[in-house]
């Protein structure tokens, strides 16, 4: 077995599916739309070369920084949800009743499909027969908002069930990075004489700090380029208060018909992610890891 794996024809019999699929799927999309933002295309005919005309007029779209703007907020909201969830993880760690209970009913979103979710939402927050504004009325209030046709309250209806969809995800993620701390350690914090709170704030958080950063890159990159939702329950609107920069990418590409610029979008929107992973990197980082067996 060890002749056939120090075989490099072997091996790269064994790389080559998987090195396929990735430049496939991943890199070679990249370098094409690279190279469809630098064209002017319609999507059918003929494309024309214009260089940095498309990035030009990025820059200088104001529809586009507004829904960049947009993007960033629900990046921010996002990354202060990931404090709720882990307090969440937190208490499940702990020997409480019902615990494996919460734990499923947190997962129940992740089981849902976006359109689903966006479905009942939109029936929660229906302007006369919604969950919501009945709810509202019941307490006395006679005048009660249009969630989504509000510039002013569309944002915030949207970012809630967003955050709500991946409750479950990242709550799971930090259980069973608290799950594989020692008990031996904790045991002996409390023995010490730790509080609770010691223990989460000084033990078991630093213990997860890793666990911590990836989760904080993956909610605000994945906040940067989200879609699904507002494409479903609002599409941009009303009068593009909800658009994101995905959602403003797909409108220019898919139904203004403007691949060249949809392409530079998407490829600048790339380009964002990676610097704010590396930002997050830089700022994270800590000389040396904490280890314990």
């Amino acid at each position: 077995m060890d002749k056939v794996m120090s075989d490099k024809k072997v091996i790269a019999l064994y790389v080559l599916p998987a090195l396929t699929l990735v430049l496939a799927l991943i890199y070679i999309p990249i370098v094409l739309t690279g190279y469809y933002g630098l064209m002017q295309w319609d999507g059918i005919g003929e494309m024309v070369f214009i260089g940095l005309d498309n990035y030009s007029r990025l820059i200088a779209d104001p529809m586009f920084w507004k829904s960049a703007y947009h993007s960033f907020l629900l990046a921010i909201f996002s990354t202060a949800s990931l404090f709720g969830y882990l307090l969440i993880a937190l208490i499940l760690a702990e020997k409480i009743k019902g615990a494996n209970l919460l734990r499923k009913i947190y997962l129940i979103p992740m089981l849902l499909s976006s359109v689903a979710i966006g479905q009942l939402w939109l029936k929660i927050y229906h302007p006369s027969n919604g969950v919501l504004n009945q709810f509202l009325t019941a307490l006395g209030f006679t005048e009660t908002p249009a969630w989504l046709a509000d510039s002013s309250t569309v944002l915030g209806a949207i970012f809630l069930p967003i955050v709500w969809q991946y409750a479950g995800f990242y709550i799971l993620i930090y259980y069973a990075a608290l799950k594989s701390i020692p008990e031996s350690l904790i045991e002996a914090a409390r023995i010490d004489g730790a509080t609770p709170w010691q223990i989460a704030f000084r033990i078991k958080i630093p213990l997860i700090a890793s666990v911590i950063k990836v989760t904080l890159v993956l909610a605000i990159v994945g906040s940067l380029k989200y879609f699904d939702l507002i494409y479903v329950m609002t599409d941009g609107g009303p009068n593009g208060a909800s658009e994101v920069m995905a959602s403003y990418m797909y409108h220019q590409a898919f139904r203004g018909f403007d691949f060249g610029y949809g392409s530079a979008i998407g490829f600048f929107l790339l380009l964002i992610c990676l610097v704010v992973t590396w930002l997050i990197r830089k700022l994270t980082a800590v000389e040396e890891e904490i280890q314990y067996s």
